[in-house]
């Protein structure tokens, strides 16, 4: 039985994974964003199901620490049954990676055990395609739990303005998704030292086609708060062509409630840095309402790079923030992207 409380009334199939392979052109993902409360590390985990290589998912994973140590891997593994126990496709799992939904839009977890390939942050920076054969490799274990602690946030639902910019060519770069915010416990265990955590995080659950053809950068910011109150935004830079860009976002109060609001003062992302970056960014509500929240970053972490990709295709930094919201504290995810020609690189 799924509250509606936390669906949001979305249907709970969609928390199901795809158990077979679907047309060419479509994926099915889950992933999550991690930070420890405490700002002692972060975590960003995922796989990724592509109709064309179905019988091989994607995964990914790091984990990263405030002193620029990351364990990275990157890869796929043998694709691994979707059912769960009971017989419902809940489980998508990779290799040495599974998520498994235990009671939709109330708990997932997710568990990895295997090899991560030991970096530096400054390192990714510096060579963003690494060579694999000269990189360490680390035994990583990870058990998380995540209770989800607000309802899901559609793209697109919240602002008349936004759903009309995503039906359109911006639409291709997102894919049908929602997020929602957690709160989890679990284990880290890196070359035998564990230590148990609890955090907060932001689970992705994406199903579609997706295309980046004329992608040209984004700002995404979220995070809840020890109160309860939680922030969740995303923005694309203002286009050549003159027409709107996606911008659109929400705040929720200690009570539960989500208000629409719109992004009015991001941090682009504009140089590379390894950590304590300021992060600051301004909402304003559909109520009128202008909601301030400080940030500064503890761990930045470059995507590697692609010999491929087109001439200043954007550069994308996962990172992880301490946020302040009216004095009261917490850790969050930021993910920006922006083209290589508007940023301050070398």
């Amino acid at each position: 039985m799924v509250s509606s409380g936390l669906s949001g009334g979305i249907p709970v199939e969609r928390e199901y994974v795809l158990a077979e392979r679907p047309e060419p052109g479509m994926r099915d993902a889950v992933n999550v964003w991690i930070e420890e409360e405490n700002g002692a590390f972060a975590m960003r985990i995922g796989v990724e199901a592509v109709a064309e290589q179905w019988d091989r998912h994607e995964l990914w994973l790091d984990v990263v620490f405030p002193d620029g140590r990351l364990y990275q891997r990157r890869g796929d593994g043998e694709t691994r049954e979707a059912s769960g126990l009971d017989g419902l496709p809940t489980v998508r799992a990779t290799g040495p990676l599974s998520f498994r939904c235990v009671d939709p839009f109330r708990l997932w977890t997710a568990a990895f055990e295997g090899e991560a390939s030991a970096l530096t942050v400054q390192s990714l920076i510096d060579s963003p395609i690494p060579d694999e054969t000269q990189l360490l490799q680390a035994d990583v274990g990870i058990d998380v739990a995540m209770t989800m602690a607000a309802v899901p946030w559609v793209p697109g639902s919240l602002l008349p303005e936004a759903a009309e910019a995503l039906g359109g060519e911006q639409g291709d770069f997102m894919s049908p998704r929602y997020e929602q915010l957690f709160r989890c416990e679990g284990s880290l265990r890196i070359d035998g030292e564990e230590r148990s955590f609890r955090g907060n995080g932001l689970r992705i659950r994406r199903t579609g086609f997706r295309a980046f053809s004329g992608f040209t950068g984004h700002c995404w910011q979220s995070a809840v708060f020890p109160s309860g109150r939680a922030f969740g935004f995303n923005i694309y830079p203002p286009r050549e062509n003159g027409q709107p860009s996606y911008a659109e976002g929400f705040v929720i109060d200690a009570q539960g409630r989500r208000t629409p609001a719109r992004p009015v003062e991001v941090p682009w992302l504009r140089k590379l840095m390894t950590d304590g970056e300021s992060v600051p960014f301004v909402l304003e509500t559909v109520d009128g309402r202008r909601v301030a929240v400080e940030g500064v970053t503890f761990a930045n972490v470059r995507s590697r790079g692609h010999p491929i990709l087109p001439a200043d295709f954007p550069i994308v930094q996962q990172a992880h923030a301490r946020y302040i919201w009216d004095g009261e504290e917490t850790t969050g995810m930021i993910e920006r992207s922006s083209k290589p020609s508007v940023m301050e690189l070398g």
